[in-house]
């Protein structure tokens, strides 16, 4: 297989007659799924979503894709095309547009109105063009045909997008669900009509490549969720993405089995369901969902509640429940159901939340202790049906960490496309298409663009406030505290007028640590006069180095040091 290198350099102009593909985020991480492809001058988008953070990037609210590579040709944009509606692929699309409010923005009936609810609360208002599977639609030089596919939201599309420089086949995240609740099948047909013609290009899903089999049908957790609200004594609480319709549709068809009401907690959540139910993709009985107002009036084995969490969240509602901030508070004899995944990165996050639960009294129903979720995702066996089906001549594994590129990369050479012609590169590693052959050609910027928090007026403040230094300041300051060091000095003499103060906060400050520190900045003070007298800034340095020189040999620790010098 063909893997890039890490040096590689700008690259050159893309002749007149190819196509270049960089991928601005999805590879070698799970989300922020973002795809460029760029031919006669003109560009396309495909996909355009969030990252969510890990414990180690505190105060973030999501991660963006890096726009820098396309900052500068906004207005070479012909459309961006969304394959589906989660964050992960949508996310981003709001910031995006801040900066060209006016790009075309093509997806299916569900996926732009998921979008639509997220634009009001940016007040944007899109320029939305609504497709369905088994439509063409010209976007400038490209000629993109949709494609059904099944995932775990209902309206998935893949796109076959054609140009002179050939045709590519780009996934999206699929499965082939055999037994889809909506009865939509993945365009099987279709993937081999396109072989037929010729795929010079396949991109395809590699989240579950290292998974051997075939993913199993979303019907096949029906038993164990009928067990659950079979078996669970007291209330039932259910924690999903807020917009894994399919999951959520199991749910309300259990309640409605066993003759319980419905109640969603969480504005993603309630908005969400509410969209889905309108526009038909999510079935619901009349009189069955109820305001979680009710709850108190309601005998607790009659109620289910879904809410937003399954992936620890701190501020969404499962986390709260278990930290008992929530108005429904955990107690003896309730069930919780996790039915969503456990994307990595996560784990502790999901297992502090079990555990916080499960202190309560509840029972934990969960992907490690029941059969109560399946991927969205192809696994090895679909993936290698597809690529015998396809035949592809050059093949790009997308969405992924790097471990899943390489199986998916691997399952390709097994099916006869040559191990030259199977690319595994990642974010911001560009791919030209020339000819028929696709090869690594350079790399353009990509970095990590946080959204850390809100503004005073009300907005979001993005990659300015919050870069990988100031990341790693808040986790050195949540690790070993911060301490402020506070000195008068003589102007005239060098010389400190008073002793030190320290003020420490999340370190614990007693005489033997004082006297430490002090001791520290005098022996260092004492050595700096032999050569010269210091002035204020100079003494800073000096507070800062010392002390943190001698805590690392004392304490093994290294806190947040600053040091501010008054003159006398």
């Amino acid at each position: 297989m063909t893997k890039h290198h890490l040096d590689l350099s700008t690259p050159p102009a893309l002749p007149k007659r190819g196509l270049r593909i960089t991928p601005l985020g999805g590879l070698g991480e799970i989300g922020r799924n973002m795809t460029v492809f760029e031919h006669k001058g003109k560009l396309l988008i495909v996909d355009c979503g969030v990252l969510f953070p890990e414990e180690t990037q505190p105060g973030i609210n999501v991660i963006l894709p890096d726009f820098s590579a396309i900052r500068g040709r906004l207005q070479d944009i012909e459309a961006i095309v969304l394959t589906h509606g989660h964050e992960d692929h949508i996310g981003g699309v709001p910031y995006l547009l801040r900066e060209r409010k006016d790009i075309p923005i093509i997806g299916s009936e569900l996926t732009l109105a998921f979008l639509s609810a997220k634009m009001e609360e940016h007040r944007i208002v899109p320029r939305l063009i609504q497709v369905k599977e088994g439509q063409r639609r010209k976007a400038g030089p490209f000629d993109l045909e949709f494609l059904a596919v099944n995932h775990s939201i209902p309206d998935g599309l893949a796109i076959a997008i054609r140009t002179e420089a050939g045709l590519v086949l780009a996934t999206g995240d699929f499965k082939m669900d055999q037994f889809p609740l909506d009865n939509r099948l993945t365009d099987l047909p279709g993937f081999a009509r396109l072989g037929e013609e010729g795929v010079d290009l396949f991109m395809t899903d590699s989240t579950n490549a290292e998974v051997p089999g075939f993913t199993m049908t979303e019907e096949d957790i029906r038993p164990a969720i009928d067990s659950v609200f079979r078996t669970a004594p007291r209330r039932i609480i259910v924690s999903s993405f807020a917009s894994h319709v399919h999951r959520i549709q199991q749910v309300i068809d259990a309640a409605a089995r066993h003759n319980r009401k419905v109640a969603f907690v969480g504005r993603s959540m309630v908005r969400n369901m509410a969209i889905a139910e309108k526009l038909g993709f999510l079935k619901v009985p009349k009189g069955l969902i109820v305001d979680v107002k009710a709850f108190d009036r309601m005998k607790d084995d009659k109620v289910v509640l879904i809410c937003t969490g399954s992936q620890g969240e701190p501020m969404a509602a499962l986390s709260r429940m278990a930290n008992r901030e929530h108005q429904i508070k955990i107690g003896e004899g309730d069930t919780v159901l996790l039915a969503s995944s456990l994307i990595p990165g996560n784990e502790n996050s999901i297992y502090r939340v079990i555990n916080g639960l499960t202190r309560w009294g509840a029972n934990v129903v969960h992907k490690g202790n029941a059969r109560v979720h399946v991927s969205g995702h192809a696994s090895a066996g679909e993936l290698v049906y597809c690529y015998n089906l396809v035949k592809p001549k050059n093949v790009m594994p997308i969405h992924g960490e790097w471990r899943h590129l390489k199986a998916n990369g691997e399952l390709a050479v097994r099916t006869g496309v040559p191990e030259e012609q199977v690319l595994i590169v990642e974010d911001g590693v560009v791919v030209d298409l020339i000819d028929g052959l696709a090869r690594i050609t350079g790399r353009v910027a990509c970095e990590l663009v946080f959204v850390d928090g809100m503004t005073g007026n009300g907005g979001v403040s993005v990659g300015s406030g919050a870069t990988e230094e100031a990341l790693a300041d808040r986790l050195q300051l949540s690790n070993d505290g911060a301490v402020t060091i506070l000195g008068i000095l003589d102007t005239r003499t060098g010389v400190l007028t008073e002793p030190v103060e320290f003020i420490a906060r999340g370190f614990v400050q007693d005489r033997e640590w004082i006297a430490g520190a002090t001791k520290s900045i005098d022996d260092a003070l004492r050595a700096a006069n032999k050569i010269k007298i210091v002035d204020g800034p100079q003494l800073e340095d000096i507070f800062t180095q010392s002390v943190t020189r001698w805590m690392q040999r004392k304490y093994r620790r290294i806190p947040v040091i600053t040091s501010v010098v008054v003159d006398a």
